[in-house]
Order: C-alpha cells, then structure tokens, then sequence
C-alpha cells in the first residue's frame, strides 16, 4: 500500500502544491506556501520566500497537504535548508513567482529554500458503500472503513 499511497500523495501536490510549512524549532503557527515540485525529484522540493519570512531560519518543518477534493492528506517531515544553486533558482522562476519580487532575481530579500523530506503520514479519504451507508445513518464506522493510512519514508 505504501507505493500507492505515496503515488497518489505525489499525484494531489502536483494538481494543488499549496500547503501549510512550520517550522518544529519555534511555537509559530504554519503559513501558506505554494511547493516547486520536481517529478525526478521525489525526496525534495522548494519554496520561494523572503529572507525575513518566519521560516528563513530553517531547520526541521512540517508540511500539512490536503487535495483540492479534501481526498488526500498528507503530513509531511523533513528539514528545510536554504537552495544556493542559480540552475534550480532559475529552473522554478516564473511569473507568479516574480510578482512577488520588485526586483526580480537579484532582489536582496529573495531566499528559495528546498525541503529535504524524511517521511510523510498519508490518508486517502475514500469510503467504501458500507463507510457511506453507516455515515448516513448514524451508525459506528471503523477508520479503515473510510479510506486507506500509512506512514512513508520519502
């Protein structure tokens, strides 16, 4: 189940990469980031920030995803560390992207940072026909009745 599980994971972030990062070393609530993610790249992905933003230390994180039809969810572990290479700055540079920098690339406050990622719990929300039936009718439904959960190392 882990590969399929990790897949579909994979699959949701590439359709929504908009997920919620914290840092585990301070008491600061997550904020919203949209991931840069890489299909040849399945133990890391990036984030542009600012150089003042609340996760610019670094350091071990949290990653929280849910799909956009709310089906998948996924916590995720890792470290985030600051990405000095230009080739993957450049790689990921869009329009989005420089809307939030005045002065593009070379603005002084730019920091990308990549999230080097350890492991990841998983659910998949998918009831089955019995899941469904007792929801509706009020009756007790075991978790696994509700979809499929594992803890993957990435």
């Amino acid at each position: 189940m882990s590969e399929d599980i990790r897949t579909k994971m994979w699959k949701a972030m590439a359709d929504s990469p908009n997920v919620m990062v914290s840092l585990c070393e301070n008491n600061e609530h997550g904020e919203p980031m949209r991931a840069q993610l890489d299909k040849e790249a399945n133990s890391e992905f990036w984030f542009y920030t600012t150089k003042s933003n609340r996760i610019a230390p670094g350091g071990k994180a949290m990653v929280q995803f849910s799909s956009k039809g709310h089906d998948v969810f996924a916590c995720i572990r890792g470290t985030l560390v600051a990405e000095t290479r230009q080739e993957i700055i450049d790689k990921y540079w869009s329009k989005p992207v420089a809307a939030w920098y005045e002065k593009g690339k070379e603005d002084p406050s730019l920091l990308m940072l990549r999230f080097d990622l350890d492991d990841a719990e998983i659910w998949e929300a998918d009831p089955g026909i019995k899941g469904m039936y007792k929801m509706m009718t009020g009756k007790d439904i075991e978790p696994e009745e509700m979809g499929k959960h594992d803890q993957v190392n990435l």
